[in-house]
């Protein structure tokens, strides 16, 4: 098969505050994922722990910790590349932690980590209220991860937001951009799809967007919908479901060339009158 062919999968969970269940579930339909084909897994944010900020440095783990140590047997035993969406990552210099993108290859290796750079601080009276700046330290460094098929950007959820960050990401290389996620179920009925796309279409770039649903114990509610998109805006796959689920599609990354030569984005900006450098490979 050509290399710039793969099967990618996005898990859609229902995480908790019970750890060892929430990676049990995950391992499960990563499992799923496999039996499908796909050699690209992709877990939400949160994926072993989504409950109160106050249990944050409780849970948090070092990498490699436990957890991913399980998830990279569980890749070198499939063979697989699994994107551990995000997990609680402790910061030995702080009482907060990172929210942590990591990348484990089909030997078993952590080849990349991101740290969620933009924080989930929002308060919009009557529909959503919170802090994630409370228990969450920044992270510092954008993220492009060399995989054999593609380039990675590596973003998280609240990052979506921001579309000159995908625009670098797209400059420094990123053919593919993961953006695993635990969307407010109220904003997310509003912008989730439209802001998914639209990050695809910008960029001409593939958007794997694994996502938590459902509500937790707490009243926690994430608005699902989990999807694949393709370069040209096209929804690939996208979760029915109010409920787990896995969504698995077969990607050409050679789209991404095509598309950027139909309509060369990166090349045709105008970086010097608002401040983004100019890709001039393209």
């Amino acid at each position: 098969m050509d290399d710039q062919i793969v099967t990618v999968a996005a898990v859609q969970l229902t995480s908790g505050s019970d750890r060892e269940t929430n990676v049990e579930r995950a391992i499960s339909l990563i499992e799923r994922a496999c039996d499908e084909g796909a050699t690209y897994i992709q877990l939400p944010e949160y994926f072993n722990y989504y409950g109160p900020l106050r249990n944050y440095p409780a849970v948090a783990e070092p990498i490699p910790g436990p957890t991913t140590l399980r998830l990279s047997e569980l890749a070198k035993k499939r063979r697989v590349t699994i994107h551990v969406g995000s997990m609680l990552e402790r910061d030995p210099t702080s009482d907060k932690c990172f929210n942590t993108s990591v990348l484990i290859n089909p030997i078993g290796d952590v080849v990349a980590t991101y740290r969620k750079v933009h924080l989930f601080d929002v308060e919009v009276p009557g529909d959503v209220a919170y802090l994630e700046s409370r228990a969450i330290a920044p992270g510092q460094a954008i993220v492009v991860a060399p995989l054999p098929w593609c380039n990675l950007g590596m973003t998280i959820c609240f990052d979506l937001r921001f579309p000159a960050l995908y625009r670098e990401l797209a400059l420094r290389g990123a053919t593919v951009v993961a953006i695993p996620s635990a969307f407010n179920a109220n904003t997310g009925r509003a912008h989730w799809e439209i802001l998914v796309r639209a990050r695809a279409i910008e960029n001409h770039v593939f958007v794997i967007a694994a996502a938590q649903v459902g509500t937790t114990a707490e009243g926690l509610s994430s608005y699902g919908h989990s999807m694949i998109v393709g370069p040209w805006g096209e929804v690939l796959r996208e979760s029915p479901l109010d409920a787990e689920d896995v969504l698995v599609a077969t990607i050409d990354i050679g789209e991404v060339t095509r598309r950027r030569s139909q309509i060369a984005v990166l090349a045709l900006q105008r970086g010097d009158l608002y401040g983004l450098r100019v890709d001039t490979d393209e």
